[in-house]
Order: C-alpha cells, then structure tokens, then sequence
C-alpha cells in the first residue's frame, strides 16, 4: 500500500473483455469492506484495469474467464494436529515423508511440523475418491507418533499437475497456482506463486517503459518465456521422478534406497534451496545412475521387505 498499491478486500466474480485495444478490462467483484451491504456478500462493484494477473489459486475464475484450459490436478488431504509435548519435540527438528500403497498410489504422505502443531496427510491423483482411505493409512503408518493428538482442522485442496495449456490472453495472465505452477515429486507451490508474481510484475514494469505505453500480449509472454525457461527443467525432472518411483511399492523401495546416497541428499538440498536442479558431477552422476538400475531391478525381482513398525 505504501507503494501506491490499493488493497481490496473482495471476491472476483467476472470482467468483460476490452473489444478494442485500448479499452480497459472492467472487473465485477464482491467487495466485503463495503459497511452498507450483506457481510457475507458483499457489494457488487466494478472496476477498470489495464491488465488482469490472475493469482487467484487452482480453481481460478480468471482462467476460466481467459479460457486458459484445464489441467490435470491432485487433491491434497491433510489434518492439522495437536500432539503432546513430547511426542512434538520429536519433530523439532525433522519432518516425515511416507510412501507406500497404503498411504498413496502415486504421490507420498506426511507428517510435518507446524510451530505448536503437525500437520498429518497426504495426496493423490489417480483414486481421489479413496483419499479418506489413504489418509487412515498415515495415520495407521505414524499411530506411535501421534497417537492421542487432538484434531484442530481438516483441511483439503486440488494440487495442479502441470501449467495450464495457455497462461496469456490479451492483457490478462495467470501466475501460482492459477498457471499450474506447482511441481511433482515435491508438491511444492508457494515458492513458484511468488516467484513467478514477481517476474510478471517486473516484466510490465519493464514492458511499459516507466508508464509510457500499453502492454500487450506479447509483452506478457516475456514472463511467461523467463519462467519457462528458468524453472521449466525442474518440472520436467520432478516429473519424471514421480513416474519413475510412485508408480510401484518395488520402485519405492528404490527411491528410499537412493535417499540414503549422501550425493543424493547434497544434491537434493541443492535443488531444493535454488528450486533449479542441480548437480554438475559427472562421476557422481553416473555413480547415481548405476545404483538407480542396480537398485530398481533387486527391488522388481526380489520379495519386497515387511513393513518396519516406528517405534
């Protein structure tokens, strides 16, 4: 707001699409600040932009508006839960990451610190029906961790599989989870919606030479193309991971094997801290590589190992 930045506190409902090039968007809302009107409604007002971002999450009405496309998406089921003090100091300072057929046939479940509580769930593609059975078998896999915890929330929401199949139209663009920037394997999203809000921001600034001029489509393509181009290589390597090693209880095996390689953990932290893939040593990749096959093929031609109980 110090900026010049004016905060409305309101729900998108529609815009109607300027027909000539210079006209302006118009914008219909909701707005909740408005004293005079229903609190759970609001006001319905307009209001005239000359470009539209569209960060308003994965089931954005801006997209649909754009005709952006669908994607395909996960949904995400987590609860929100107090444990004692001292089964919470066993997470101060590790989270936990569970893969199996019980708990998600394409994606991995979790436990995860949040300040004065953990957050227990999980997440699929390929059954969302069977999400209440996978999030039984989280808590079945983790009963010795947080058995006795009291529920605080239940919280569900659709993860985005990949970008969308057009993310400009005109003058308006979608950025976070409206664009589909989240990425397998990891799930991770928060990062990419602020990433890439800044980029775009920073495109218009350029594009309008210090307000001088209109935007334009292809001005916004100019994000889009530094995104892609940035952060599109990661995409396509947590995806293939994701199909490598969620695909079967044998290649989850594999995966836990490899976690244990310390060029994986270095390499993996590295990535994850820049959100670019990292590692640039041949000798280790091709030590990697080497213990991905000897590894995927124990796992597919042996009896897998029981299940270990946590203690």
């Amino acid at each position: 707001a110090e900026n010049g930045c004016k905060l409305i506190n309101g729900l998108f409902m529609s815009m109607t699409t300027p027909k000539a090039k210079d006209e302006p968007y118009v914008l219909t809302y909701n707005d909740f600040g408005e004293q005079g009107g229903d609190a759970r409604k609001g006001v319905r007002k307009t209001l005239e932009v000359d470009v539209v971002i569209g960060g308003d999450g994965a089931n954005s009405r801006v997209a649909k508006e754009i005709e952006a496309g669908d994607y395909e998406y996960a949904i995400a089921f987590q609860e929100r839960m107090r444990i004692s003090e001292d089964k919470m100091d066993y997470y101060k300072e590790r989270a936990e990451m569970y893969v199996g057929e019980d708990v998600s046939p394409d994606f991995y479940a979790w436990v995860f610190p949040k300040c004065d509580h953990v957050a227990v769930g999980t997440g699929t593609v390929v059954d969302k029906k069977g999400i209440q059975k996978y999030q039984q078998g989280i808590r079945d896999r983790a009963r010795n961790r947080i058995d006795g915890g009291e529920i605080l929330r239940v919280e569900a929401h659709p993860i985005p599989e990949h970008p969308r199949p057009w993310r400009v139209k005109g003058r308006a663009t979608l950025i976070g989870d409206a664009a589909g920037y989240v990425t397998k394997c990891s799930g991770e999203g928060i990062y990419f919606a602020a990433k890439s809000g800044r980029m775009c921001a920073q495109s218009i600034i350029e594009r309008t030479e210090g307000g001088t001029r209109q935007v334009d489509e292809r001005d916004l393509y100019d994000y889009i193309n530094k995104f892609d181009a940035k952060y599109g290589p990661t995409y396509l390597v947590l995806d293939a991971l994701q199909k490598l090693f969620y695909t079967s209880d044998a290649a989850r095996e594999s995966f836990v094997d490899l976690c244990e390689e310390k060029y994986v953990q270095q390499v993996t932290f590295d990535s994850y801290l820049y959100k670019t893939v990292q590692g640039n040593n041949p000798v280790g990749d091709v030590a990697l590589l080497g213990k991905t096959l000897s590894s995927l093929a124990k796992n597919n031609l042996s009896k897998p190992a029981p299940m270990r109980e946590l203690v």
